[in-house]
């Protein structure tokens, strides 16, 4: 089927254009600001510890995960993907506006924003590391979803040809074989699907409880969906030839389900503590907290509601 008639830019205003990619991030942003929000005012999901972080800091907390993206999304294409910039056009690493960001470069500038940030935190208002992991963990999805979701408006990062009745023809791949919209397969798995884990880990199963497992459900996951869809995603023209018909993409998630594997392992094989005494008054000790516990604020976007009994 022909690839639908998307227009990359929302619309124009003067020499400035709203592009749908741009949106995606900024829609990642709120939405996952707010979901993480939710959580950490939900002190049911945390039962045996105290809470995550208090409402101010995650709204500190969005400021660093965003340039933690941006510049690892941006450095992890150059030096993943495209080396050759360093030397032949530096200038060209910095107009992000050209396209070209990495998935696996934003992964490691977050984890370096959010140690910078529980260092920055350490003299005022400690935080754990693993605990606020696991909450930032659980909210990436939501992010993944309409970033890929703008790859496929974008026509980008295509899949590969295909004889499958759902084949799209790309124009900017050869504009006559059918692809698979690879894009689409990775915003159900790496969206929906992750989500829905993760939203299990977090409110059925209680693994805020386990330091780090909500973040290693999140690697694990991640990483073998990724390692799967690259048998169906278009490698980069530019990208050499790997043996054992490996792409960079797997290359880059081998070591996430080897790490996400040991989060969990170490997260169900630490001790669990003893109900925290203090959880009452360290709720109390933020408003937002406090009143979530009362049913008044932090209302769940993700909860379905129902005007019959539960």
């Amino acid at each position: 089927m022909p690839f639908p008639d998307f227009d990359p830019v929302l619309v124009h205003i003067g020499p400035f254009a709203i592009r749908w990619y741009a949106l995606a991030y900024i829609a990642g942003i709120l939405l996952g600001w707010r979901y993480a929000l939710s959580l950490a005012r939900n002190s049911q999901l945390w039962p045996l510890r105290g809470p995550i972080a208090t409402s101010e800091q995650i709204d500190d907390l969005v400021l660093w995960i965003t340039l933690g993206v941006i510049i690892g999304g941006r450095l992890g294409h150059v030096f993943f993907y495209t080396p050759g910039l360093v030397l032949e056009d530096p200038l060209e690493i910095f107009k992000t506006w050209h396209g070209g960001m990495s998935y696996h470069g934003g992964m490691i500038g977050v984890l370096i924003a959010v140690a910078l940030f529980v260092r920055a935190n350490a003299a005022k208002a400690p935080l754990d590391l693993l605990r606020l992991g696991d909450l930032i963990c659980a909210v990436v999805p939501i992010g993944l979803f309409f970033g890929r979701v703008a790859n496929f408006i974008n026509g980008e990062l295509w899949g590969r040809p295909t004889s499958l009745p759902w084949g799209i023809i790309f124009p900017a791949a050869d504009g006559i074989m059918p692809r698979h919209p690879s894009q689409l397969y990775e915003a159900a798995l790496e969206g929906v699907v992750l989500f829905l884990i993760l939203r299990w880990a977090t409110h059925s199963a209680k693994l805020m409880n386990r330091r780090g497992v909500v973040a290693g459900l999140y690697f694990a996951f991640y990483g073998l969906f990724r390692m799967a869809l690259e048998n169906v995603r278009e490698p980069d023209a530019y990208m050499p030839h790997f043996p054992l018909g490996l792409t960079m993409g797997i290359m880059l998630s081998m070591p996430m389900v080897l790490f996400g594997g040991w989060l969990i392992w170490r997260g169900l094989n630490e001790p669990l503590p003893e109900a925290d005494p203090d959880t009452a008054l360290q709720t109390a000790a933020d408003p937002a907290l406090a009143e979530a516990e009362a049913g008044e604020t932090a209302e769940d976007p993700f909860k379905i509601r129902s005007d019959g009994p539960a």
